[in-house]
This record gives C-alpha cells, structure tokens and sequence, in this order.
C-alpha cells in the first residue's frame, strides 16, 4: 500500500474507535449532568489525560512547533508559559474548585461565578458568561477545524474546504451523542497519541540530524543568529516583554471553562491529587517536545511547502516510515478533537442550561444540548472558512479572552473572597472587552499587553470593590 492508503486506513479505524466511544457513552447519558459532568465520577487518569489534550489542542503540535520553527529558542518562553498555567491551575484553582462544585452543585462557570450572590445580578453574570463563552469558542473551535482542515488536505489532497467540513463532521457526531463520558474517554485516547507523537518525532529527528551537538552546530550555520538566543530578534526591553508576555500564557488556564469542568467533573479530592501528578508530566513531555520538533525542522525542512504550521507532516514524512507517520497523523487529528469536543460541550451547556433553553423542553434537556452541539459546529465551520486567519493566532486570541474574562473572578472567589453581583459582572466584561480590544492593535513583543493588561483590570476590579454590597 502507498503512504496515502496506509494513512487512510489507519484514520477510518481511529474514527470507528472513536464512533464506538461515543455510541458507549450515549448509554450513560440520563440527565443534563450526566451530560455536561459525567455524573461528577470522573477518575484521575482520564481527568489528567482529557484536561492535558483538551488544554493544549492543535497549536501545542502544530502551532508550538511552528513558533520553535520561527522563533528557535527563545520559543521555550513559549513552552514555560504553558507549563507554568497546568502547575497554577492544577495546584491552586483544582482543589478549591473540586471542593466548592461538590458542596455547592454547580455545573458551569457560570454557576461557579454567580454562587452566593443576589438573584438578579447572578442571572445577569450566568447569561454574560454564556454570551462570552460562546463567542470564543466559536473562534477557538473555528480554530480547531481549520487544524483538521490542515491536516486532510496536506495528507489527501483534499481542498480545505472539505476537509474542514470532514473533520467537523466527526467530531460533532461523538460529541453529539455521548457527551461529557464520550468527550472524556476519547480525550484520554488522545492525550496518550499525543505524547507518543511528542517523544517519537523529535528523538528520531534528532537521529536523522547526528545529535544535540549536530543541531547546533547546523542552527548556528544557519547565519540566523536568533534562532540561537533566548531573545530571539528582540532586545532590551521588547527582549523582556517577550519573555513575559510568552509566560503570560500560564494566566489563561484558571479562566478557561472547558478546563475548569474538568475540576466540577472530578470524583473526589484523591482522584484530583493523582490526575495533577499525570498532567504535569504529560505537559513537560508534550511541549518540550513539540518545541525540539520546530529546532529539528529549521535542519530537515528548510523551506515548508504548506507552511510553518504543517512543518509537523512534513518531517514525519521525513524520518518516519508510512505505518508510523500514519500514527502520527493520528496524534494530530486527536489535538484537533480533544479541544474541539470539549469546547463545544461547554458551549452547549451555555445555550441549554444557562441560557436555560432546555429548560423550555421539559424531558428534552438532553435533545436540546445535542442540538446546541450542532449549532455551534455550523457555526465554527462558517468561520474557518469564511475568517481566514492563522491556528496559532485565533487559538491565543480566544485563550486570552476567556481567561481575562473569568480568571481574576476565578483566582478571588476561590481564595475566598466575597463580592457583590455587580462588581463580578463589572470584571468579567472588563477583562473580556479590554482582551478583544487590545487585539485589534499591532501585536507587542510577546503579545505581552494583550496577554497581561486585560487580567490586570479585572483584577484591579475585583480588589477595590471586594466585599462591598450591593446597592
């Protein structure tokens, strides 16, 4: 069989696994929390290995490997900023939240946000979280099956637009149909693809080069000295931004909602200690990886065909024989679907159950969810095609927006910290408006003032006004 025969067929029983999933998990579907939370029985090593995929989606492989592409080694600030979000999430905001979700009930973010505060600014704090998840998830869902779209079309010659439409297929059927359980099990599947593709393809990169040593010796060759500084082209103090504004994307996970329902979904405080543990190492494996993976190709691929963010496909073409490569393939797809499925779980729970749309449909709240699983997927393809822009960019920009909106109210709730309705309300929209308007303007040195000015004001927000009451 040929490459693309091999890869095809290696795809159709990766699919059909993930098909058989989602009929499983259908069976244990009842409830709308059974849907969205999975009863709140969710084990540490398919909590650790869902919430590591669903965090770190296309762009940990196609995307971080292509800024290491570009960038070389300064791309490790990269690398730590994301590390350093699962240590702040997992050892701060996961055992606070697995506790109050358990004692207090709640299902979504917006729940979590608005607990304990008059009923109607919490109303009001549950429908603008609704509205804000849903806006950026449409992106970062776009975003998704633009890296699907990616991925068919370099390997099957397919145009982009069947190929989106193909991968968003998929996804939205398993999604669809089990919910919470399906979008779990599958994400763990896929975390484990992803590490093998993290360990393989850089140490036999490295083989095909000669080495660490050899690598740098071609890198230097290169006559690109910034490929070889921790400050890539930029000095001074855009040297300084850059490093922090790249470590600023640590703030982003304490804000991101299908992350965080992955802490409501958790069994108890031990299953939590145990997934930390998982998730910690898994992300020191994928990212250091992903970044060796960009500094090889600079050697292997000199000039992309598709792209400094397909540069992935191509070095497996490269050291790979076709049954491996086939493998790898499928690691890239499982990014695209671990981030997607999740995303679009989340964005469902803001239209059925905060908006309270399926609360219209009494008996039909799980019809109505699946619906809303639908609707957003329409809604995300149209954009791939429609928005053109790049898996990194879009990613970041909603990654940025959502944690500006929820993470400060997040951070202060969980320290235990009291506020009134209107002051919760007034940081969210902050951080999320002040993100999106920020974004319209030529990027800093490491995107620092977008990834850290929008937190800043929610947080400034939230400090002054702290436990003042409503009027």
């Amino acid at each position: 069989m040929d490459k693309a025969t091999i890869v095809l067929v290696t795809l159709v029983l990766y699919q059909a696994l993930l098909l058989a999933v989602g009929y499983w998990a259908s069976k244990r579907v009842t409830t709308e929390e059974d849907y969205f939370l999975g009863g709140r029985q969710l084990g540490p090593v398919v909590a650790a290995l869902s919430y590591s995929a669903s965090s770190s989606s296309a762009w940990s492989l196609l995307g971080m490997s292509g800024a290491a592409y570009v960038f070389g080694l300064s791309a490790i600030w990269i690398a730590s900023g994301s590390i350093l979000g699962a240590i702040i999430a997992w050892t701060y905001v996961a055992p606070r939240l697995v506790k109050f979700s358990h004692e207090n009930n709640t299902v979504t973010i917006g729940d979590f946000l608005g607990h304990g505060v008059d009923d109607r600014w919490k109303r009001k704090i549950i429908v603008i979280s609704a509205i804000i998840i849903l806006i950026s998830f449409a992106f970062y869902v776009a975003a998704q099956f633009q890296g699907a779209g990616n991925t068919f079309s370099s390997t099957f010659n397919l145009s982009m637009t069947s190929s989106i439409i193909l991968g968003a297929a998929i996804i939205m059927i398993y999604t669809f149909l089990g919910g919470f359980w399906a979008v779990s099990v599958t994400d763990a599947i896929q975390g484990m693809l992803m590490v093998v593709a993290s360990v393989a393809l850089p140490v036999f990169a490295l083989v095909e080069i000669g080495g660490i040593d050899e690598l740098i010796s071609q890198l230097s060759a290169l006559d690109k000295p910034e490929l070889l500084s921790l400050s890539g082209k930029n000095i001074g103090l855009a040297a300084a931004g850059f490093a922090f504004g790249s470590l600023a994307i640590g703030f982003g996970p304490i804000g991101q909602p299908h992350l965080l329902v992955r802490f409501m979904a958790l069994r108890d405080e031990k299953a939590m200690r145990q997934a930390r543990a998982l998730t910690l190492f898994w992300f020191v494996i994928v990212f250091i990886g992903m970044f060796m993976v960009g500094l090889t190709a600079n050697i292997l691929i000199p000039n992309p065909e598709f792209g400094t963010e397909a540069i992935l496909f191509q070095l497996t073409g490269i050291v790979f024989p076709p049954v491996i490569g086939a493998i790898i393939l499928a690691a890239v797809l499982s990014a695209i679907m671990s981030t997607a499925d999740s995303q679009l779980l989340v964005g469902a729970s803001s239209i059925s159950y905060d908006l309270k749309i399926g609360q219209r449909y009494k008996g039909r709240e799980v019809l109505v969810s699946r619906l809303a699983v639908a609707f957003l997927v329409v809604t995300s393809v149209l954009i791939s095609l429609y928005l053109p822009a790049t898996i990194f960019d879009r990613a970041l920009f909603a990654w940025n927006a959502l944690g500006a909106a929820f993470g400060p109210t997040v951070v202060m709730r969980l320290a235990g910290m009291r506020f009134a309705g209107k002051i919760i309300y007034s940081a969210i929209l902050t951080g999320f408006i002040s993100a999106v308007f920020l974004s319209l303007f030529r990027d800093s040195p490491g995107d620092v003032i977008e990834r850290s000015i929008p937190f800043i004001l929610g947080f400034g927000i939230l400090w002054i006004w702290c436990q003042r009451k409503d009027d």
